[in-house]
């Protein structure tokens, strides 16, 4: 992993490919030479600037597996945002940004830390957590995952496609989703906001000891942490990351 230093310098990056992910969402796939490498979880800062010298920064969370040859991060425009609607919009294959990272080592995963792990995600929550998902399947690691994910509406679900292939091809895997607004014809799975009941429900039991990565809004992680320690899961076992009504990191 980089040291500090190099940490801390910014980067240009090139954009290889340009991911719809839903009608507000976008993935950059980018090509950053001299890339030290990320743990699953982290996450990166962006840097634009104008051409009158204004700068914006935002962060976000790295999407790739540490074990993929470019870096990917997932990007929500924001209409009153200063970088994402431009990131979503206007960014086109070839472009450069800067950026610098990876920053973060509390919210991260690696497969020698084991399991099992439960995932939940609200919203771009799911950014940092698809990180781990993709490495536990780069690297073929037998560890049980369970995710629930909230979002407002099936369109809103980033990833989906993805996460169902792995639900599919691995029976150690589980996807579990909640719609919050809206559900469309013949939805089958939870149509309301994360509760006790719903976490009973799913595959681990406080009794299985599960690392528990909950990230989202702040009232989202805040809701989905009090409600996992109400039902028995130990709090030295659950790890947060949330984000402001800007987005902030994810």
């Amino acid at each position: 992993m980089p040291d500090t230093l190099t940490r801390l310098a910014w980067q240009l990056a090139t954009v290889v490919r340009l991911i719809e992910e839903t009608p507000t969402v976008k993935s950059l796939v980018l090509d950053v030479p001299g890339w030290k490498g990320h743990f699953a979880g982290q996450h990166l800062d962006v840097r634009l600037t104008a051409e009158d010298g204004y700068q914006a920064e935002r962060s976000y969370s790295i999407a790739s597996a540490p074990a993929e040859s470019q870096l990917k991060i997932t990007v929500e425009r924001l209409d009153d945002g200063e970088v994402s609607p431009y990131l979503v919009g206007e960014l086109r294959t070839a472009d450069e940004l800067e950026l610098r990272g990876p920053i973060g080592g509390w919210f991260t995963w690696r497969p020698a830390d084991g399991g099992p792990v439960l995932l939940i995600a609200g919203g771009t929550g799911i950014v940092p957590l698809m990180s781990m998902i993709r490495q536990r399947a780069a690297v073929k690691s037998p560890v049980p995952v369970s995710l629930l994910y909230s979002s407002r509406s099936v369109d809103e679900l980033i990833y989906r496609d993805e996460l169902e292939r792995h639900a599919a091809m691995d029976a150690h895997f589980e996807a579990v989703y909640t719609l919050t607004r809206s559900q469309p014809v013949g939805w089958e799975g939870y149509r309301r906001r994360l509760d006790t009941t719903m976490l009973e429900e799913l595959r681990f039991t406080p009794a299985d000891r599960p690392l528990v990565y909950i990230c989202g809004p702040t009232a989202f992680v805040e809701t989905a942490a009090t409600a996992c320690v109400e039902i028995g899961h130990a709090p030295d076992r659950i790890k947060t990351e949330r984000f402001g009504p800007t987005g902030g990191t994810a």
